[in-house]
């Protein structure tokens, strides 16, 4: 699905709602340092006089926006990564300033909604572009999310080397948290983790689903390769000609070129997606 300008803009006008609301509610905040009360204390406190109900008419309607403000956010993948908590859109959890502990802080908020507005902008005038052409659109903000959230911030500037390369490290380390395995690095994870072998302690596998008798995942006598052979084929393949590339080469991609480095990324992530994990017996992680 290609996002159309009408839509877009009226993302651009929810943001900009939000923003609004924002305000009005940090009018009855006091606003903290950040770098004194994040991860112990509250970023924001009520601001003293403010009465009870001037407070929660600002919290319904700023709650209120949010829900489209959101929907701003996973289109351009505008969160922010917490460490222990995953990648987390600051725009819904606005709430969470005024909790021990808190992970965010109106500065987040802030820079979010500038961040979300370029984005849009920049989705809104591809649009525009697109309207003169003939030939289908392909967007990348349709891609599988965590290789789109992670390429977003350097693609809307077009650096799209960085992009490819943020994509790919972004999965990789996805797969490695979700198996306990940041003993290793990205090749050899793969390597490991999507080999037909049994998992072993300390070795979980990242296995397709089904019965082995399925044609589908075991090899043809003089035929395919088994499913399993070639997913991991795949990934080593893709993290050795695509992520090592983009990395470590000086040359500037393309954006046709990124977009099909990204468009296999986002086939592998879906790939993986309907994958299993398999834990050996007594591995308790």
């Amino acid at each position: 699905m290609n996002y159309g300008i009408d839509y877009l803009q009226r993302l651009v006008e929810a943001v900009d709602e939000y923003e609004e609301c924002f305000d009005e509610w940090m009018s009855t905040q006091v606003e903290s340092d950040p770098l004194q009360s994040r991860g112990l204390l509250p970023t924001v406190w009520r601001r003293e006089g403010v009465s009870d109900a001037d407070i929660r008419q600002r919290e319904v309607a700023l709650a209120e926006v949010a829900g489209l403000a959101a929907i701003a956010v996973d289109i351009t993948g505008a969160r922010i990564v917490v460490q222990g908590l995953g990648a987390l859109d600051p725009l819904s959890n606005w709430s969470t300033m005024t909790q021990p502990k808190a992970v965010f802080s109106p500065r987040d908020i802030r820079l979010t909604i500038a961040n979300v507005k370029g984005r849009l902008e920049a989705l809104i005038r591809d649009a525009e572009a697109a309207e003169d052409s003939a030939i289908p659109v392909f967007s990348p903000a349709n891609l599988h999310p965590i290789v789109w959230q992670a390429a977003a911030p350097q693609w809307t500037i077009h650096e799209y080397r960085i992009a490819i390369s943020e994509a790919a490290t972004a999965l990789t380390n996805y797969w490695r948290e979700k198996l306990h395995r940041l003993d290793v690095d990205g090749t050899q994870f793969w390597q490991q983790s999507l080999s037909p072998t049994p998992p072993t302690l300390g070795n979980p596998k990242i296995v397709w689903p089904g019965d082995d008798r399925d044609k589908t995942k075991k090899s043809m006598k003089n035929g395919l390769p088994s499913l399993a052979t070639s997913l991991k084929d795949l990934a080593v393949g893709m993290a050795l000609t695509s992520r090592n590339v983009s990395a470590h080469a000086q040359r500037l991609l393309t954006e046709q070129e990124a977009m099909e480095q990204l468009a296999a990324y986002s086939f592998l992530a879906r790939l993986l997606d309907m994958c299993e994990v398999q834990f050996a017996e007594g591995d308790e992680r």
